[in-house]
């Protein structure tokens, strides 16, 4: 687990990296600008439950691939919630506001992610538990926005010109940053890499035949 000194204000940002992206890098440095973060842990998860797994890459690969996108020191990439046994960001967070009292910590996501967000186990607690940050994607911003989250919980959005203070906020305290997006997709990297193994594994029946 990243070092951390008492007072910092910590974005948390979760998810697989399946393979990681410049979108991912995109959200991350928007938060770290917008909310006036010390750090932001990226934290490669062991596999999103409601994802299937059957494709996913080894955590070892997941981080190596994150290293190398990362280009800010303030970004700490970290595969903890292995070594805790955490399959659920509630259990994450729970973990984490136990060992860490002092800490200001701030969960940042996605607004692609935010329209599921009530199938995550315990979301409303999740929402209790730690003021949100939701980063605009592309395509995202009207699903986001109308979902169930943040329909049960609008009356507690917090203003977009005021979302530095999130860390300071009481949960439940959420807010919706707009900025520049990128549309890079996990799912679009996975399809692109499954088609060129088909097309090198194409070329390489050709040459055979060739010499055949």
């Amino acid at each position: 687990m990243p070092h951390c000194e008492n007072g910092n204000r910590i974005g948390l940002f979760g998810g697989s990296f399946n393979p990681p992206h410049e979108g991912h890098l995109l959200v991350a440095k928007i938060a770290l600008r917008r909310l006036k973060l010390d750090e932001l842990w990226w934290m490669v998860t062991p596999g999103n439950l409601l994802k299937d797994r059957s494709g996913l890459l080894p955590l070892h690969e997941r981080m190596r691939l994150s290293a190398e996108l990362v280009d800010d020191p303030r970004i700490k990439i970290t595969g903890f919630e292995q070594t805790i046994k955490s399959y659920t960001s509630i259990t994450t967070l729970s973990y984490l506001l136990a060992h860490h009292r002092n800490i200001r910590f701030v969960w940042v996501m996605g607004a692609d992610s935010l329209a599921t967000f009530h199938q995550w186990q315990e979301w409303k607690k999740i929402v209790n538990t730690i003021p949100i940050a939701i980063i605009d994607r592309p395509s995202a911003s009207m699903s986001a926005l109308f979902s169930p989250m943040a329909e049960t919980f609008r009356k507690f959005r917090v203003k977009e010109y005021n979302v530095a203070a999130l860390p300071y906020k009481k949960p439940p305290a959420w807010g919706y940053i707009h900025g520049r997006r990128s549309y890079a997709s996990s799912t679009g990297l996975r399809q692109k890499n499954a088609k060129e193994c088909v097309n090198v594994k194409a070329t390489e029946n050709r040459k055979h035949a060739d010499f055949s």
